[in-house]
């Protein structure tokens, strides 16, 4: 219960629906006993020939249920001698047409309000998952399938639509509905009452039973759904690979079976959840039969308070109440389906962010010194996979990054904007912790181009303009002249404003990077971190960029992840990483005459 309130909390603030809401649906309620209680006195009139009540005089006023009855009446007796019976049945029809009308115009603006807080629970439930994986820390996509991320961003939501917040009409109107009309029941017998409340309580445990089963078959659904998902993702992003591979039969069987999980997990959960509505059905058939046994022996032995007339309204609103407990049997299977759905959702609502803002945080503008880091330890779960690093980053210089794949140069990288944070030691910009500062103007400092050149299905202009705010047309081609793009962009069919796919697929692997490198040129940042920056350019087009990344690091901190060893030859410092470990230091010419790692990384390379 406790996450479907914050479900509802999802709407906040209510006061924009509950006045509102409330209203209309005692309103709703209230025209709608009258609808039902006039049946007495229509039956009266059509088959009673005595005089309906004798009710001589008007009653003087009170606030009461007998007041307004004998009122009805007077009114009724007085149309009846008046127009004669034919007078009196239409009188009764107008008043049973007119609080028809008007319970049905209530329950429609209730129907109103409640649409406007579906729909602004759903919005807002959609905005928060969005926003929380926007700030999650990466390590959490690490170890989260992006299949299961988009099934909680799209099922999930969807469900949780199609069933709590599509039953928010049965849970806030129905119950007020039911109440209303048990009230009037207890007004008419208490007795017969006495016996739909006790018999209740037995159905809706028996009901509650199956629905509880339901949600744990919903959460293996759900589960599976995301699976299904993944597969599909993987399967889409690695069809060059699938083909390559022809492994078109293995993940064809790999789908096949979770898909048949899913079938059969699906098959189980909707059988149960039908299972809900005929048993409620079934108890409240069972229930009016009790009524109409004892009802009608209170009758046939003269001991009842009803006539037979009111005996008949009475039945007419306990099934008044059938049909609301029967919504609300259904909303309730639905909702333990949707609460399921609801769990993942909130599993990722409720995931720490993992990199946050300092209390005392502070604003960082300019770069002026150094990057320092100082005995920095880092392990991915537990595996350690920097150890004591000590390095220093002087303003303005060239520090490139080499070794084997895995011995952490990207680690490094990554650590220096707060992509993660240490495990131990500390980054020093300026001599200040870099988780001193507010994350977002730490970031705004640097310039990052990664290995693998991430775009957005966009146009060409704007995935260069990328997080930047007022950007002349003008600047945007300046970067892409920069970064040897401006030529091939020009050969495009509509320059600029072209859009280049999901991930960029309508460009080369090389034209991806350089759109890259041009994001980074346009940010103009002190501070520079290149990942591989030129490793999908072939040789024309990696030299003149590599020129233009030369103009473009003068006199700006830049740190360079190369395995082509050719393109950090004129590093101001070249750090050697091997297991996690700094092992050598210096110049390119330096480390030759060392004969250590580099060397022999460089001869593998045939570097001259």
């Amino acid at each position: 219960m406790n996450k479907f309130s914050r479900l509802v909390s999802f709407a906040k603030p209510y006061s924009h629906y509950w006045p509102k809401y409330l209203a209309v649906v005692i309103l709703a309620m209230v025209f709608g006993v009258l609808n039902f209680a006039f049946i007495a006195p229509l039956l009266q009139v059509l088959f009673s020939s005595d005089d309906i009540l004798q009710v001589k005089q008007l009653p003087d006023f009170t606030f009461s249920v007998s007041y307004f009855k004998e009122v009805f009446y007077f009114g009724l007796l007085s149309i009846k001698n008046a127009y004669g019976a034919l007078g009196s049945l239409v009188f009764v029809g107008l008043a049973l047409t007119l609080a028809s009308f008007l319970a049905n115009l209530f329950k429609y603006l209730g129907y109103r309000v409640l649409n406007s807080m579906r729909a602004n629970v759903m919005r807002n439930i959609r905005s928060a998952l969005f926003d929380k994986i926007t700030k999650l820390h990466l390590a959490y996509y690490t170890t989260q399938r992006k299949g299961n991320l988009l099934s909680v961003l799209s099922n999930d939501v969807n469900e949780v639509q199609a069933s709590v917040v599509a039953s928010f009409q049965v849970i806030f109107r129905d119950p007020i509905f039911v109440l209303g009309n048990l009230a009037v029941l207890f007004y008419m017998s208490y007795q017969l009452t006495v016996i739909t409340l006790i018999t209740l309580p037995l159905s809706g445990y028996f009901i509650g039973l199956v629905s509880r089963k339901l949600r744990r078959k919903a959460v293996e659904v759900q589960s599976l759904q995301g699976d299904l998902m993944s597969i599909i993702e993987e399967t889409v992003s690695g069809s060059r690979i699938i083909k390559a591979f022809n492994a078109q039969k293995y993940v064809r069987g790999r789908f096949a079976k979770v898909n048949t999980a899913h079938r059969n997990a699906l098959k189980q959960a909707t059988n149960r959840q039908e299972m809900a509505v005929p048993l409620s059905e079934f108890f409240g058939v069972t229930i009016a039969m009790l009524i109409m046994l004892f009802g009608g022996m209170m009758l046939l032995s003269g001991t009842s308070t009803l006539s037979v007339y009111e005996f008949i309204m009475y039945l007419a609103f306990y099934y008044q109440i059938l049909v609301p407990a029967k919504d609300m049997t259904k909303a309730y299977a639905n909702i333990q389906r949707g609460m399921a759905a609801a769990d993942r959702i909130f599993d990722i609502l409720d995931t720490p962010v993992g990199i946050t803002k300092a209390e005392n945080s502070v604003e960082i503008e300019t770069f002026a010194r150094e990057i320092r880091l100082e005995d920095v330890c880092f392990a991915y779960n537990d595996e350690l996979v920097l150890k004591h690093i000590n390095l220093t980053i002087p303003k303005g210089k060239m520090v490139a990054l080499v070794g084997p794949s895995g011995a952490g140069k990207t680690t490094i990288a990554d650590l220096i904007p707060r992509y993660y944070d240490v495990t131990s030691g500390a980054i020093l910009l300026d001599g200040i912790d870099v988780r001193r500062y507010q994350p977002k103007s730490l970031i705004s400092l640097m310039g990052i181009v990664t290995q693998e050149a991430i775009l957005f299905n966009d146009t060409v202009k704007n995935n260069i303009a990328f997080g930047l705010d007022s950007v002349s047309d003008d600047d945007v081609v300046e970067a892409a002249k920069i970064a040897n793009a401006h030529e091939f962009i020009m050969h495009m069919e509509h320059g600029y404003s072209a859009g280049i796919g999901d991930r960029g697929v309508r460009l080369s692997g090389g034209q991806r990077q350089r759109l890259a490198i041009a994001r980074a040129v346009l940010k103009n940042p002190p501070i520079l971190i290149l990942d591989e920056a030129t490793s999908a350019l072939d040789t024309e087009s990696e030299k003149l960029v590599q020129d233009a990344l030369y103009k473009l690091m003068k006199n700006r901190t830049s740190i360079v992840i190369a395995h082509r060893l050719s393109t950090i030859r004129n590093a101001d410092c070249i750090v050697v990483l091997q297991e996690g470990e700094i092992t050598e230091t210096g110049t390119h010419d330096e480390l030759i005459k060392k004969g250590g790692i580099y060397k022999k990384l460089c001869d593998l390379q045939t570097f001259t």
